[in-house]
């Protein structure tokens, strides 16, 4: 039992613990290498066209996303994140290289140290919105957006006028949110599971990367506020980058699983039967139908047998068959790759794939291994054989 469970986390979260650590190396070697780019030439060079970039992806970006065919908040929210980044950095820009303003509080020993920090704080507040929306979809509205925001901005007033140092609280509170959407996430994928067959396309680990970004930029960011080297700027502003561009591609093809079930028609229910009845009903469906074998099939669909709501659906088979829509289904999708496996040996493993409605042969493989102990092929190797 708990080598199934170990098994099942890495291949639930394998492709996030090969991009985070793939990116934590990459950031330490930047890190590092940016303590030899002289000072002059970080200033001179490096800097401004890391902030030119940095604008150019993000007013792109929120071009490709406003002009975009099909439009919806999540799309619109994170356009607007872009825009209004894009133009803080032409004004840090503009400021630093054309009137020569430097910033202020750049140091510690500045006295307008701590308004720099909160300043900085708040602008980083506005890359909580976009996932905020995406796992609790309808909860985030300006009024809630304001009273999240409001007790870092007293904090960083209180600090400015009172002789106590509250530095330590007002870094600490985007901790605290960064944390809560971490605690979200496997309500996220729980909820996913509950209503989809194919995980691939709702691309649910694309979050927990995007949070990974954004997590090492605060560390980079908490590192030059206390041991402040201009150059290290240069670790911070790519991770920027790199999210800017990652999450613009993921808002513009991913598609919103929530207004996929927003979309669907609520049908009558009609007298309850006992569970039996409409277990034999559904099993039956399945196993003349196969709608599994498309990747779209989602929970909704089961309406076609089964009079019930979205959530009596969801109930329903978890309480009926012990696991989540997307294991139920995985089920079905993988006695029938074992059929198609013994009845024409010969047949591509991607074929497989997509004879059974798999997303990809990657999570054809990965799917199969994690419930069965083998790989597909060693399984089919194994049968073929007796």
């Amino acid at each position: 039992m708990q080598n199934n469970t170990i098994r099942n986390i890495w291949f639930d979260f394998k492709s996030e613990v090969i991009f985070g650590s793939v990116l934590i190396l990459l950031t330490v070697l930047s890190y590092w290498l940016a303590a030899y780019i002289p000072e002059q030439v970080f200033e001179d060079y490096i800097n401004p066209i890391e902030y030119i970039g940095t604008s150019a992806v993000c007013f792109f970006g929120a071009l490709l996303l406003l002009t975009h065919s099909e439009q919806n908040r999540l799309r619109m929210s994170w356009a607007s994140v872009l825009l209004v980044w894009g133009c803080v950095d032409v004004v840090m820009w503009a400021m630093r290289y054309i009137l020569h303003i430097k910033m202020i509080g750049g140091t510690p020993s500045d006295p307008l140290f701590n308004v720099s920090v909160t300043l900085g704080n708040t602008l980083a507040f506005l890359l909580f919105i976009y996932p905020t929306q995406v796992l609790r979809p309808g909860w985030l509205n300006w009024r809630r957006a304001v009273l999240l925001l409001l007790p870092m901005l007293l904090l960083g007033v209180a600090d400015y006028f009172l002789p106590a140092n509250l530095l330590p609280l007002i870094m600490v509170y985007p901790v605290v949110i960064f944390i809560t959407l971490c605690l979200h996430i496997r309500k996220y994928r729980q909820w996913c599971e509950d209503n989809f067959s194919t995980l691939e396309d709702i691309d649910v680990q694309w979050i927990v990367r995007y949070l990974t970004m954004l997590a090492l930029a605060g560390l980079a960011f908490y590192f030059i506020v206390f041991w402040y080297v201009p150059n290290r700027m240069f670790t911070q502003q790519w991770l920027f980058l790199l999210m800017f561009i990652y999450t613009t591609e993921r808002v513009l093809y991913r598609p919103d699983p929530w207004k996929r079930l927003r979309n669907t028609v609520e049908e009558e229910e009609e007298e309850p039967k006992p569970a039996n009845a409409y277990r034999a009903k559904l099993e039956a469906w399945l196993e003349q139908e196969k709608p599994y074998c498309n990747p779209d099939f989602q929970l909704t669909d089961l309406r076609k047998v089964l009079p019930m709501n979205r959530t009596y659906l969801s109930q329903f088979i978890n309480t009926e068959y012990g696991c989540s829509f997307y294991q139920f289904v995985n089920r079905y999708r993988i006695d029938e790759a074992k059929h198609l496996m013994q009845e024409q040996p010969g047949m591509k493993m991607a074929d497989i794939a997509t004879r059974c409605g798999f997303s990809s042969r990657t999570a054809f493989t990965n799917t199969f291994t994690r419930e069965v102990g083998i790989s597909p092929t060693e399984w089919s190797k194994q049968k073929n054989t007796l």
